[in-house]
This record gives C-alpha cells, structure tokens and sequence, in this order.
C-alpha cells in the first residue's frame, strides 16, 4: 500500500487554482495543430471537454455509442446547476459553496479540488448564457435562482425541469462549431473497449463501431475518460439503459486506480419501483422538494387503509400526517441532502408506513404549495373574497409554470393526476461519487490519461448537493482540463503522430478481439439481462442503502459465483462482425460483474458510515451515519492486480486545513 500525490498546489486555499495556471507548462498555439486528444464520452464533461480543446487548436476525436453527442445522459439532468453568484443577496460566495460542497460530501471530498469547482462556477454560468442556454430569469430580468437540498441558499440556476438538455445542447452546438472547421472528428455509436499503453503513457484506444461491428484502432498523445458513472451496476436506477463503466473499468484494468466505488448516492425523489419486469427508474427532480413536503401516515392502519385502497391521501387529516423530514430536522426540512432524505424514507417504509402496494413509497405533496402560491396570486391580483378553490387553482398555474413538465412525466408514467392526489416517491439508485482516481490536474495514475465529471472521483466525496453534477461536469471540461492538460502536452510538441501499427496495438486489439469472441462462443443458455437483473438484486439488497458486514461478505462470493455462471453460460444470439446489441450489453455485463465485486470490497473495508455509505454497525442512536475520521479520513484508491477480489489498496489521506471538521448536521 501507498500513499497517493495528489499533486496539490502550495498556497493558500483561494491562490492554489490562479498560482497554478500562472506557473503550469503551455503548449504553442502553433504546436497545438501537431497534438491529438481523444475525449471518451460526449456528456457535459466530454462535450465542454472536446469543444474547448478543439477551440484551442488541438486535433480532438471524440468517441460516443449513441447516435449522436446530445443524447448522452447528461441530458436527463432536470433540476438546475450550482454557481456561487448570490444573485439572491442570501449571503452565498465562493466559500460557502466550497463549505457546502465538502460538508455534503461528509468530510470526504478534496479541499483544492472542491474549492476549484466553487471558483469557476460563476464563469460556467456566463459560458452558458452567451452559448444561448435559455436559464429561467425573474420578474426584473435577472437570472432566477432555487434551492437544492443540503443548503442554506438558493444557488441552483435552471432552465425548468430540463437543464441538462439546455446545457448539453450549448456544449454540443460549441462542438458541433469545431466539426464543421474540421478540428473534432466524431465518431458516434462506437465503443471504447480498450486504452493503448505506449512506454508508460496513454496513447491511444481500441473502438468497436457498433453498426459495423469492425474493431478500430486511434491513437493520439492522450486521452481524457468522460463516460459518466457505473450506476447500472444495480440494473434498476435512473441511469440510461445504455449507461455503462466500460470504459473506465478497462482502463482500470491497464492500471488506473478506482477510488471510492462504495460511494454511490441513492436518490430519494423517484418514482416507485412498479413491477419485476421494469428495466429502468425514473428520477423526479429533487427541485420538487422546494415545494412539495415529504409525508406518511401517523397511522399503521392508516398506511394499510392507503395500499389497500380504501383511504385516499386527500382524505386524511392534516394531524394524521407524519412530516417526518420537517419533524426530525427542522432547519433543513424537506432540503436536507440525499443521503439523508433517502434513509429517513426507507426508515419509515421499513416501519410499515409505505403508502403503495409494495410499501415502497412516500408521498410529495404540493397541497401546501397551491394554497401558499395562490393566496400571493390573490393578493397581487387583488382578487376578493376568493374561495379556497380559486386559490389552489391560481397556485396550480404557478406550481405548473415551474415544475409543469415534471408533473407531465409523471402523469404520464403513474397514470395519477399530481395536482389532484400527492406524488408517490422512493429512492432509487443515481449517482457514483467513486470513479478513477485523479490528482489536481485530473490525470489518473496512467500519464497521459485524463478523467473528468461523474468518471472521476475528485469532488464530492460521500455524497453529492444535488445540481452540484453539472457543474463539475462543465467546470472540468471547460474552465480545467484545458488548462492541465496544456502542462502534460508540453513534452509532445515534438512528438509526431501516434502510430497505430506498433506491438501495443496489435496486444490491444488482440485482447479485445479475445474477449468478444469468447464471449460469442460461450453457447450458454441464459441471456445476458439474466445476469444482469442477478447482479443488480444482489447489489440493492446486500451493497445498497445499508450494508453491513455479513451482507457484504455475502454478496462478495455470491457475485464471484454469479461471474463464474455468467462466462459459463450466457446466450449470445447474433454475429459478432455487424451490429449486435446482445454483444454489446454482454461486454458491459462483464465489467458489472467485476466492478460489483470491488464495490462491495470497498463497502466492507470502510468501516464507518458516511454519506451514501452507511454500514449499520456504524450509527448513531438517531440513526444517523457515524464517520471514523481518526481511521478513514482517506480517499481508498485501489489498484488492479487481476483480480477484482485481490485489489491492492493506496490511500491519499484528506488533511483539511481550511474547514473544521465536525458532525454533520442537519437539525
């Protein structure tokens, strides 16, 4: 085991990012048109990432298995994205969100790296406005701000229930800029299945084109992993069925260390599992919790009244509901962070307060809302004697103006009206604060090799604010990565071009090749979805919102078994030379299967609660998460040694200098 440098800039905390760029190697504008940069994903990360490079002068590639850039997942993004503006005049700066960040993150994040993020944050949000991205703005023009859980004030910029696809189509339109004048070269559905090592440095990739099934090789003098997160390793989240950990599990396995895969964040405002044939979840925007107030029954047999059918919501009276958010942590409420949002709700699903047929689900309520709205619709109007429908009917209209998509999808999905009955929630699983480890300038421990947004580990720690993902997406992508890079590049202005036909390649190719044939030539009897529904089960009932030890050394053997099976017998129809989209989800299974295994090593090793990671032996009596900041004030990056069971741990211990470590709390 050793300990990782991080690389981290002297100086003070607000002078390490400004003294950095001062002092850093750049590259030429004349020598940039002689470098090559492959970007791996066309999310935010990836696409600011490819744009701006590009813009630079340097060659960029950039690889995507969709159809096109803009439809990476980063589109379903709906609440907002954090900057440190205070357009609000609450108090907000820099230092707040960079507190914010690391106490959301439970004592677990990286001080530079997170005060980075808040610095930039403001510049992300002028990128965005001159690239056109259509931000709500209020009555006098300015841009509008709301609050996202976690915090104390409302920094979240949003474009209503779909800001995501507003900032992934201004980062696509700034690519889409450098395809046209020839300085990214894009190619769509194909997949990374491999990272060429050349002397120690990243050199290149191994791509299959999923249309043609014909294995590519492309080289460049480095490449950046910006393939988003490993959720699906659940099966069931609200990621994108195609979203997968390939590309940063294969780069793992040429020596770039993981960091923190047990950091998952499980959401609590999505909408209930329905069935055992549903392959995927449907996040509902945490934005929703500005206005809607989380509840269950008092009651036991209220609750029962209400699966069964026999009781509506609407029916119960206001002292017969358990706000129990607003109850156990009255300075937050309904805004407190995700962990913790999603524990007190399993909490009381646990209880027998579970409002739907599977006793799997809270309300989110917005009666309150349309009253509150509807009388300051009343007023401004100067409507008389108004009856409490007029009211709750204005403050509907209000309610929709913000959040009306939203309650479209999920009328839609539900087949229940949410302005006449509250919304059914539970949490689900959505973001993977682990990922690769990188240092300061975002390169792992492969040289040469970059990784950036939700692929990377670096800036949330245990748990992620809510809006915090799009901006380290678009922080890393164009306000970072073009700055660290240009220092690793300095070496290769006389370099040349990557050739692709050295022993490095030919290896490269020569294993992938290996893997999809045997995979094609297994002749099992199960499909891969067997598998992969397998897998997910084990990981939510032993890895997922709670763990404990004997759970974790269960499902640690219980996936090494299932991997085993898989390779014995899963079921490939199709050819392996044209588009086979059995092959493709085969591959991604794989990785699954081993990534799942070091997760749950990683959650049995970590043995405290923080964040999205809570162990039940550790806990307060409260109930809440219990760190070990003595033993596990460290970053566990672990190194692959062949296999997922015997990975080599490497720590980088978090030495907070600027911000007081204390408990987290919420009440």
């Amino acid at each position: 085991m050793s300990v990782l440098d991080s690389k981290i800039p002297k100086g003070p905390l607000e002078e390490k990012w400004t003294n950095h760029k001062n002092h850093i190697n750049l590259v030429n504008p004349a020598n940039k048109r002689n470098i090559d940069i492959i970007v791996v994903g066309t999310g935010l990360a990836g696409g600011s990432a490819a744009a701006t490079l590009a813009e630079l002068g340097y060659n960029v590639k950039t690889f995507c298995y969709q159809d096109s850039p803009r439809r990476a997942h980063s589109i379903a993004a709906q609440g907002g994205i954090n900057a440190s503006k205070n357009y609000q005049g609450d108090g907000d700066s820099d230092y707040r969100l960079f507190y914010d960040t690391v106490k959301g993150g439970d004592y677990r994040a990286r001080e530079a790296n997170v005060y980075r993020l808040a610095e930039v944050s403001g510049n992300i949000i002028d990128q965005c406005v001159a690239q056109g991205v259509p931000f709500a703005r209020d009555y006098g023009g300015q841009l509008d701000n709301r609050s996202f859980g976690g915090v104390l004030v409302s920094r979240t910029f949003y474009a209503k229930g779909q800001t995501g696809q507003q900032l992934l189509l201004g980062a696509y339109s700034a690519m889409n800029r450098q395809i046209n004048r020839g300085k990214i070269k894009s190619y769509t559905r194909h997949e990374m299945l491999d990272v060429v090592i050349v002397d120690g440095k990243a050199r290149g990739i191994i791509a299959r084109d999923l249309v043609t099934g014909e294995i590519e090789r492309h080289s460049g003098h480095a490449v950046v992993i910006a393939s988003g997160g490993y959720g699906n390793v659940f099966y069931l989240s609200t990621n994108a069925m195609g979203s997968n950990a390939t590309a940063a599990w294969k780069v793992h396995k040429k020596g770039a260390f993981f960091a923190n895969p047990c950091f998952t964040q499980i959401h609590p405002t999505c909408i209930p599992v329905s069935g055992d044939h549903q392959s995927k979840l449907t996040l509902m925007s945490e934005s929703l919790r500005n206005d809607g107030r989380i509840w269950v029954p008092k009651k036991l047999e209220d609750a029962k009244a209400i699966r069964e059918g026999r009781l509506k919501p609407t029916q119960l009276a206001e002292e017969d509901r358990d706000y129990y958010l607003e109850r156990r942590y009255p300075a937050f409420g309904n805004l407190v962070p995700r962990d913790v949002a999603s524990r007190a709700a399993k909490e009381r699903c646990d209880a027998g307060y579970g409002v739907n047929k599977t006793g799997e689900a809270v309300f989110l309520d917005f009666g309150s809302a349309f009253m509150r709205y509807g009388r300051e619709a009343v007023s401004t109007q100067k409507i008389e004697n108004a009856t409490d429908e007029q009211i709750k009917k204005l403050g509907q209209k209000v309610v929709e103006a913000k959040y009306g998509n939203l309650f479209q999808m999920y009328e839609k999905i539900v087949d229940e009206n949410p302005y006449e009955t509250p919304m059914k929630i539970y949490p689900a699983v959505h973001y993977t604060m682990g990922g690769l480890w990188v240092d300061y300038n975002l390169q792992t421990t492969i040289p040469g090799l970059y990784a950036a947004g939700e692929a990377n580990f670096s800036d949330h720690g245990a748990n992620r604010l809510g809006a915090s993902a799009l901006m380290q997406g678009l922080a890393d992508g164009y306000f970072v990565l073009p700055y660290t890079m240009g220092d690793y590049l300095a070496a290769d202005i006389r370099t040349g071009a990557i050739p692709t036909d050295s022993p490095e390649f030919d290896e490269a190719e020569k294993l992938v090749r290996g893997q999809l044939e045997k995979l094609k030539n297994t002749n099992g009897t199960k499909s891969v979805d067997h598998f992969h529904k397998r897998l997910g089960k084990i990981m939510w009932d032993k890895v997922g919102m709670s763990r404990n030890a004997t759970g974790l050394k269960e499902a640690i053997e219980e996936i090494r078994q299932l991997r085993d099976e898989f390779w014995n017998d899963v079921r490939i129809p199709g050819d392996m030379n044209g588009m086979n989209t059995e092959l493709e989800k085969a591959g991604r299974v794989a990785d699954f299967l081993e990534l799942g295994e070091l997760f749950a090593k990683d959650a049995l090793h970590r043995e405290e609660s923080c964040g999205g990671h809570f162990r039940e032996e550790y806990q307060t009596e409260e109930g809440e998460a219990l760190r070990d900041d003595e033993n596990f004030m460290y970053v566990a990056a672990w190194e692959y040694t062949g296999d997922p069971g015997k990975e080599v741990l490497h720590k980088e211990n978090l030495d907070y200098e600027y911000i007081e470590v204390k408990t987290r709390s919420y009440k």
